[in-house]
């Protein structure tokens, strides 16, 4: 049953067809196959707890569909780590909000997904339990930093999965891995913490195959929380009807490097089928983009800034990437925290302003196709040197500055069969009308 879609799945479920207990058992069997190749699920209820609690699992629109959570959210008797050797054998006593709401929707949870330390890169690996493989080549990265549920949905290990994205980190490894990941608008999934509860730039968001799979998942966890106050008071609609659509009255802006950032060929060469793709459904396709001015200094210098708040403490522990980060973030001026501040309300605005013209603005998730799992980042795009661990996933972590969402949605391969993800962005809290162009693009 693993190679069915999770709304096939929940279907079956509910009518009776199969039960919680046989879906998880073929989902345990195909982990038993496959994680050992590309080390995606890093902690694994063993299978008479699982299927026990496929057993008791409560009725709701995601009973008895597996899933394994982020190694970064808190679960409640199941070990948590964060990626990090300092948290090797954290056992938590309280469940995340994300894991309440999964609990609450009927989604049995048999495991964790590996990460990068803290959540920190675009590369999945870290001292705890090595690196996750990307399933279509296992030499190569799924990307990061959910990574490892990018990786075990594409293997069929996951019917879907949750991610976080500060930068890139639902986009990126969807894009890697041949999936569909959401990065929705702050506040949409509620999130109760650690740190700044006002800071929108880190979100939860959605990976699965497909855009109904997005939406099913994606219901179970959006909704209003009084613990987040960003989260957005109008409720997800189920089951959203995502064939509603009539794409010939689309208008799709266009930006090939979004903001003149290097994009390596064989990304640009897929992206064109993409296009070619819209604009047979009947959307007009046009070349244009916002202005991007100064998204990278607001992301780096904000991003630099919370995480020196976040790991002041443990600074000295952490792996040399992160560490710089932390540094960089101790010694910036109060003038450059304040300006970086006004330049993420200038984005959001001019991206707002944009989109009264288009209903859309398309371009590359990433601007590399999938590398070696055996390297941390790439450290030269097209030509173009690459300064930090930070500096290769701008084609996301512009997007995460304007605070709308984005969704990836594949866009072919290279001729090495590598996939690669086209970035659609939507209006400030239009995460509907993203799955319906997807769902129209990617029946």
């Amino acid at each position: 049953m693993w190679f069915r879609t999770a709304t096939d799945l929940a279907a079956a479920i509910r009518d009776r067809e199969v039960t919680p207990r046989e879906v998880v058992a073929s989902f345990l069997e195909r982990i038993e196959e496959m994680n050992p190749r590309v080390n995606a699920i890093v902690t694994l209820l063993e299978p008479e707890l699982a299927l026990k609690a496929a057993d008791e699992a409560p009725p709701g629109p995601l009973q008895g569909l597996p899933i394994a959570v982020k190694d970064l959210e808190d679960t409640a008797g199941m070990r948590t780590t964060y990626g990090s050797p300092l948290f090797a054998e954290h056992i938590p006593t309280h469940d995340s909000l994300l894991v309440e709401r999964l609990r609450h929707a009927g989604a049995v949870i048999i495991g964790k997904t590996n990460t990068p330390e803290f959540g920190a890169g675009s590369q999945t690996f870290n001292a705890v339990f090595g690196a996750t493989r990307n399933p279509h080549d296992l030499t190569k990265t799924p990307g990061g930093s959910s990574g490892g549920a990018a990786a075990a949905v594409a293997s069929g290990m996951l019917p879907f999965a949750d991610g976080s994205d500060l930068g890139a980190s639902v986009r990126n490894p969807a894009a890697f891995c041949g999936l569909m990941g959401l990065r929705p608008t702050p506040g949409r999934i509620p999130d109760h913490g650690p740190g700044d509860p006002w800071n929108p730039l880190p979100v939860l968001g959605t990976i699965a195959r497909n855009a109904p799979d997005i939406a099913l998942l994606f219901h179970a966890l959006a909704g209003p929380d009084p613990r987040d106050p960003l989260s957005i008071q109008e409720p997800w609609p189920l089951p959203p009807t995502l064939d509603d659509f009539d794409p010939s009255s689309v208008r799709i802006a266009w930006s090939w490097d979004l903001g003149g950032l290097p994009v390596e060929p064989e990304v640009t060469a897929a992206l064109e089928e993409a296009r070619a793709e819209l604009e047979a459904l009947g959307c007009t396709v046009e070349d244009a983009e916002p202005d991007f001015s100064g998204a990278d200094e607001c992301f780096e210098v904000l991003r630099g800034a919370n995480f020196a708040a976040a790991f002041e403490s443990i600074v000295d522990d952490l792996k040399p990437t992160l560490r710089a980060n932390v540094r960089f973030g101790q010694h910036l001026e109060v003038a450059r925290v304040a300006k970086a501040l006004a330049l993420r309300g200038e984005l959001f605005t001019r991206m707002r302003e944009f989109l009264t013209r288009y209903d859309f603005l398309a371009g590359p998730t990433t601007q590399v196709a999938p590398f070696s799992v055996d390297i941390e980042y790439p450290t030269e795009i097209a030509g173009a040197p690459m300064g930090s661990y930070i500096e290769w996933f701008r084609s996301c972590s512009r997007i995460t500055v304007t605070a709308h969402p984005a969704l990836s949605v594949p866009a072919g391969v290279t001729p090495d069969d590598l996939p690669i993800g086209l970035q659609l962005v939507g209006r400030h809290r239009g995460e509907l009308d993203l799955l319906r162009l997807a769902r129209a693009l990617r029946s």
